[in-house]
């Protein structure tokens, strides 16, 4: 229990320090004091410039990287499997070619663009489920027909590129994640969306806790295996889909914070569902400041960031074991 509580009070002071450094730093630095007197007054110039370009993409990253963490929680849950993520199996890919697709269409419908990504999301959920079941779930079948999934969704995507300069601007937004030039419409939208399904996510964390058992174990015990996996999934491509619509395509984060988060805190979802979205919203800001801020005035895109440090994460995993999740 200590422990827990350690790695918690460490996490979310991380985050609070990542978020003021985030904040205070750029082409445009300025003091804690000054950042906080200019917010309070509305006349520095500096600090107006941060409030409009900068506090967005903090809290859009912040809650990116809560939505996927626990998007990717959710999912090893519902498939018993310690390689199942939104990023890998094909759900974010689906989420971005839908999105993609329908704004490209009716342009106007910006603002529901999360609904159109949760369609694409489900689709490539869908795809991945029918086609990796044959007298049960393998777990090194379902990551290949999503590496599968996940390929044809992102070729779908980039040939948005060779179709007029408004839809490849929103191309290159998806799939890099720079996270710059966001506004606080993208961020009402994140903010909206990524926190119903975040506070959903809270009320299942007792199903997860089942599903890690066998089938049989979990309907003895009083659980409709088949409703909780129904109703699981949709809370984790919601997750995923809202954040893949706003911030672009993060590979990987779903798959590193919650094996993080199960050494630091336990396999309790009642736990790890929280931590995992507080350390998650961590290394996105963390990533997207780097990427920001290593080689300014140029950027490094946060998504390639956290490919550098997931594929590398993912080959350790995947020589390490490939037990079924709950095994």
């Amino acid at each position: 229990m200590r422990k827990k509580i350690i790695s918690f009070i460490a996490v979310i002071s991380l985050l609070i320090l990542a978020v003021i450094y985030s904040a205070t730093t750029g082409s445009i630095e300025v003091s804690i004091i000054e950042l906080v007197k200019g917010l309070v007054s509305g006349t520095n110039h500096d600090v107006t410039v941060i409030k409009d370009l900068r506090f967005p993409r903090i809290i859009i990253a912040v809650f990116a990287g809560a939505a996927l963490s626990v998007s990717g929680v959710l999912l090893q849950a519902v498939m018993r499997n310690p390689l199942a993520e939104p990023g890998i199996i094909g759900v974010s890919s689906g989420a971005g070619f839908m999105s993609l697709l329908m704004v490209s269409i009716f342009p106007t419908l910006f603002f529901y663009m999360p609904f159109f990504s949760f369609l694409g999301g489900a689709l490539a959920f869908f795809l991945v489920y029918s086609f990796s079941w044959k007298s049960g779930l393998n777990p090194l079948r379902m990551i290949l027909i999503g590496v599968a999934i996940n390929a044809i969704f992102t070729s779908l995507s980039q040939t948005f590129q060779y179709r007029g300069s408004y839809t490849s601007s929103i191309v290159t937004e998806v799939t890099t994640s720079t996270l710059s030039m966001k506004k606080w419409s993208d961020v009402e939208i994140m903010v909206i969306y990524g926190s119903i399904g975040l506070i959903l996510a809270l009320f299942v964390f007792s199903w997860c806790n089942y599903l890690a058992l066998e089938d049989k174990t979990a309907k003895n015990l009083g659980l409709n295996v088949n409703v909780a996996r129904f109703v699981i999934s949709a809370i984790a491509i919601l997750l995923a889909s809202v954040a893949t619509a706003t911030a672009g395509m993060f590979v990987f984060v779903g798959l590193l914070v919650p094996h993080i988060g199960r050494i630091l805190v336990g396999t309790d979802h009642k736990v790890l569902l929280p931590f995992s979205g507080v350390l998650g919203a961590l290394i996105i800001l963390l990533s997207d400041t780097l990427g920001r801020t290593i080689i300014a005035p140029n950027e490094i895109p946060a998504s390639i960031i956290m490919a550098l440090i997931g594929g590398p994460f993912l080959i350790f995993l995947l020589r390490k074991s490939d037990r079924v999740y709950g095994n």
